[in-house]
């Protein structure tokens, strides 16, 4: 990767009086950052757009095909020869590797250059991509994923730094909220567009479709994506590095086992001791560090914190319906794979379409109105849905899912900028990389703690599937009842100040 600058050279932090003090000043340890030659104009322009497109495609990519492979699973099985507990590496490889790249962008971000990362990311999801529409062999497609995953890696926090770095601050809601569409529009498409890609042309259809979609954005990538940030000669914190891949590896190995072995088995607990461990000592490197992965300075803001565990309940739910819907529309309702997979659709486009308005409720109206109003309807819906399982048909799921999917479309990327207005804007692109990374994480363990209720109880009665699915879904919508409950108190401390002189904060007022 190259450390030049896009048409900027650098200056001196004396000439840019409007960089905050947190951009300007070089952690211990470092030389003094380049740093652009003028003050960015912050405007909503042609190659803001494009920049956030092209970004924002590759991850829309890497979601669309981890979304669609789920149908692909069986076709998998019988091509390759292959057994559940292998073809299941397709999806937890590129999870690993989205753990470990995650976590690092924050370092990127201030040491790389925003082309120089944007090419980098597309080369290896290009790579990926068309290995997986040529390999003859399962391997191939794994490694396929883990290049995938690397790309998305860098892309997915890049699409939310450009918003930061580039948007004005009074349309800033409106971007974030167009930014999540994006990717927001993947999970509606990947289990029918799946489904039918699958049954017509093959699954190799769905990577070889993938690769014109990828040229397209990479060009309008290299037209558009300008620096506006100063580049700074951090050093990589290898040892925090290390022990945070190791817990975040842990954790999703052992949410992948605990869907078969179940939550107390002696490897189960192993995974989760080690990921406790490794965890509490990137926790002391944080402190201890002088250039650290993360920097802990977004710990001390309440209001980021809070939203940050909004953001993963609500994750958490959402990954968990996502298994859930489908499988009892199939085994509890006995409807095709393409009709179980469109129970999410409704939904997950009329999400899609919320995301852009609830940033734009933001910038007019403040936080609390649409993150509580969408919290509100998550709780509703999940409720409900827990209210009428045993008698719900796939018009109540389906009309159920699409009021959870509004509240989520209102809530989730307002939640998000609310959070990042609440941390200094030198540290946002460590804000951005613990959002993106633990909301992957979430997500993972929100799948494999359904999956684990619901073979569980399976399990308890081979006899009568039907029965058994729709009593296990029960339970794991008991549970989402619970955990969205937990994401409204969330919602609510983040919206309440501690005392009269504390106010919410806004991402204007953050600037200044």
């Amino acid at each position: 990767m190259t450390r030049t600058h896009d048409e900027q050279q650098p200056t001196s932090a004396s000439e840019n009086p409007r960089e905050p003090s947190e951009a300007r000043q070089s952690p211990p340890g470092t030389a003094t950052p380049d740093l652009p030659s003028a003050p960015f104009d912050r405007r909503v322009d042609a190659r803001l757009l494009l920049s956030v497109l092209a970004t924002g495609l590759m991850s829309f990519g890497g979601v669309l095909v981890e979304t669609a492979l789920n149908v692909a699973f069986p076709t998998l099985m019988r091509e390759f020869s292959i057994g559940t507990s292998t073809v299941q590496w397709i999806v937890t490889g590129y999870l690993l590797v989205l753990s470990v790249m995650l976590p690092v962008s924050s370092l990127l971000k201030r040491r790389f250059t925003t082309m120089s990362l944007f090419v980098t990311a597309m080369l290896f999801f290009l790579a990926g991509t068309a290995l997986a529409v040529v390999t003859p062999v399962f391997a191939g497609l794994v490694v396929a994923r883990l290049l995938q995953g690397v790309g998305t890696g860098i892309a997915l926090p890049l699409m939310f730094s450009i918003v930061l770095d580039q948007a004005p601050f009074d349309r800033m809601g409106l971007m974030m909220g167009a930014a999540s569409a994006i990717t927001a529009l993947a999970p509606a498409l990947g289990p029918s567009l799946g489904g039918l890609v699958i049954e017509r042309w093959g699954w190799r259809t769905i990577f070889a479709a993938l690769l014109p979609v990828m040229v397209v954005a990479l060009v309008m990538g290299a037209a558009s994506i300008r620096q506006v940030t100063p580049i700074e000669r951090v050093p990589m914190d290898w040892p925090g590095w290390i022990t945070l891949s190791c817990g975040f590896t842990a954790l999703i190995l052992a949410t992948t086992t605990a869907s078969s072995a179940g939550w107390t088995s002696p490897r189960v607990l192993g995974l989760l001791a080690a990921t406790a461990v490794s965890l509490a000592l990137f926790g002391l490197r944080m402190r201890r560090a002088a250039n650290p992965l993360i920097r802990p300075g977004i710990l001390r803001s309440r209001v980021f914190v809070l939203s940050l565990l909004m953001v993963m309940l609500i994750q958490f739910t959402v990954l968990a319906l996502g298994y859930l819907l489908p499988n009892v529309g199939q085994l509890s309702l006995g409807a095709g794979a393409f009709a179980s997979g469109c129970l999410l659709l409704l939904g997950c486009a009329l999400g899609v379409v919320l995301a852009p308005s609830s940033g734009w409720l933001l910038d007019r109206l403040g936080p609390a109105r649409p993150i509580l109003t969408g919290n509100a309807l998550v709780l509703a819906a999940v409720l409900a849905m827990a209210v009428v399982f045993r008698h719900a048909g796939m018009a109540t799921y389906l009309l159920l899912y699409a009021v959870f999917a509004v509240g989520q479309g209102l809530c989730v990327p307002t939640t998000i900028t609310h959070g990042y207005a609440a941390v200094p804007r030198g540290l946002q692109t460590d804000a951005n990389a613990a959002m993106n990374t633990l909301q992957q994480l979430a997500g993972a363990v929100g799948t494999a703690v359904a999956t684990t209720i619901v073979a569980a109880s399976q399990r308890a009665d081979p006899v009568h599937v039907a029965a058994a699915t729709t009593t296990g879904a029960g339970r794991v919508l008991a549970l989402l009842t619970v955990i969205t409950a937990l994401a409204l108190g969330c919602s609510l401390g983040s919206l309440v100040p501690r005392s009269a002189r504390e106010s919410t904060p806004s991402i204007a007022t953050t600037a200044r």
